[in-house]
């Protein structure tokens, strides 16, 4: 019976979830379905053919929770190189790139056990006035860990 409970106000967490952003479920798709277009690029990459992907999926501009989603999933499938290419794509169109974008790509450089890019990525935070918080501090040390 409690178990019954539990399942009812869990699909009712669920509900309420959904029914708070009509668009969340297509949102969603469409995120899952740019992450798998990004990772099916063969290496090397292409740069110009990311940037039109890139440029198709985010006509609007990308919005700083999207963009890092995107960025977390290449982390989590140890893409840094279409991590790096999705960085430069960010830069180039003057998009602003916070804490949670670099941490994200340091720590698909821990994943891939790269030390010096995720060194790199630390210093270039500091030349964008992006200020380094723990987070981004442990996936370095992380990175120079593993590498």
């Amino acid at each position: 019976l409690e178990s019954t409970k539990a399942n009812v106000q869990s699909r009712r967490c669920l509900q309420l979830q959904t029914t708070k952003d009509p668009e969340s479920p297509a949102k969603d798709l469409r995120l899952q379905a740019l992450l798998q277009a990004l990772i099916r690029f063969e290496v090397p990459l292409k740069r110009d053919t990311v940037y039109a992907t890139l440029d198709k999926a985010f006509s609007k501009g990308p919005d700083p929770r999207t963009s890092t989603q995107i960025l977390n999933g290449l982390a989590n499938k140890r893409a840094l190189d279409m991590s790096l290419v999705c960085l430069s794509w960010h830069e180039m169109n003057k998009y602003e790139l916070n804490n949670y974008h670099y941490c994200a790509i340091i720590d698909a450089c821990a994943k891939s056990g790269v030390w010096k890019d995720a060194l790199h990525l630390l210093s270039m935070m500091a030349l964008r006035n992006v200020e380094p918080n723990a987070i981004t501090f442990n996936a370095a040390i992380s990175a120079c860990e593993k590498g």
